[in-house]
């Protein structure tokens, strides 16, 4: 088989469309035909169905997809490498974004990276953090910002620094939530992010060891939906401190006595591909622009809370 059969058969299954595939590669639609024709007579397994909607995955074609993706990754890192050899950082990398892009510094990383790498081409795809780490994990993310638990083996990174959370509530319950117990507390109203965020696992520890958790649960899929909805009233949440100190100082929020939640915020990738040319020039500027220029962790133990007393 070749690479461009793969990169055929991969553009079809993302686009479920054969004209389109063809447009975006150049090609004309019979010549992509055959291409996935070829596939699949080589592999002896039929990868689409053809319907009067589009090109649709066999349950073979699914299974299959993971691998080829694999493969042209492959090609695209021994390309990247051989580019590197000569002084050239050439590839394209896919990076996930958690948060908020200024706070973790997007903009600064991108503005460093293509100054000192032109040829470097970065794609930023916005997940929940527990959502980024499983695409690096399954490789569908070339590496992204994550704040939480390294929770597989396979995956390592660069950690950047903390990010530090406090329980909120609306302004007009201030006098509500100072009188407030872990009890009374979980019996409010809360914001959540999805559960596969690292947001929500830290609400989950912050109540670990209480006897009590939240029942009455809101979910809002961004961070910054969830700050939205606890100024406007709905309920409580934890929110990152610098933008509760802003939201305070502003009286749209108040903070529930000293109760702190940190988490370690993280670059991470696959560990197997730490010496990738392009993950490591991307390090390079992030450990500058972080003070944290050191060799990738072995995974972390985990997150640490600290509170008052109940």
């Amino acid at each position: 088989m070749e690479l461009y059969q793969l990169r055929g058969f991969a553009a079809v299954a993302e686009l479920g469309n054969l004209t389109r595939a063809a447009e975006r590669l150049h090609l004309s639609q019979p010549a992509l035909s055959a291409q996935i024709k070829a596939l699949e007579d080589e592999l002896g397994v039929p990868l689409f169905d053809r319907t009067s909607s589009g090109m649709q995955l066999t349950v073979g074609g699914r299974r299959l997809l993971g691998e080829a993706e694999k493969v042209l990754a492959a090609a695209q890192s021994l390309t990247a490498a051989a580019r590197a050899l000569a002084g050239e950082v050439a590839t394209r990398l896919r990076i996930g974004t958690v948060s908020d892009p200024e706070f973790i510094r997007v903009g600064a990383l991108l503005t460093a990276a293509v100054e000192r790498h032109p040829l470097l081409q970065i794609e930023l795809h916005q997940a929940v953090s527990g959502e980024a780490f499983e695409q690096v994990r399954r490789g569908e993310l070339d590496a992204s910002f994550y704040f939480g638990k390294l929770a597989h083996p396979a995956v390592t990174g660069l950690r950047l620094g903390e990010i530090a959370y406090r329980v909120v509530a609306p302004a007009q319950w201030c006098e509500r939530l100072a009188q407030a117990d872990w009890a009374a507390l979980a019996a409010m109203p809360w914001i959540m992010t999805p559960s596969i965020s690292t947001h929500n696992q830290l609400v989950s520890e912050l109540f670990a060891g209480r006897a009590v958790a939240p029942t009455q649960v809101v979910v809002a899929d961004q961070e910054a939906l969830v700050s939205t909805l606890v100024a406007a009233g709905v309920g409580v949440a934890l929110m990152r401190e610098d933008l509760a100190r802003e939201k305070v100082a502003a009286g749209e929020v108040c903070t529930w006595r000293d109760v702190r939640v940190v988490a370690p915020l993280w670059f991470v990738f696959l560990a197997e591909r730490a010496a990738d040319p392009a993950i490591a020039a991307l390090r390079e500027v992030l450990g500058e622009l972080w003070g944290a220029a050191a060799p990738p962790p072995r995974p972390s133990r985990g997150r640490r809370a600290s509170s008052s007393p109940a």
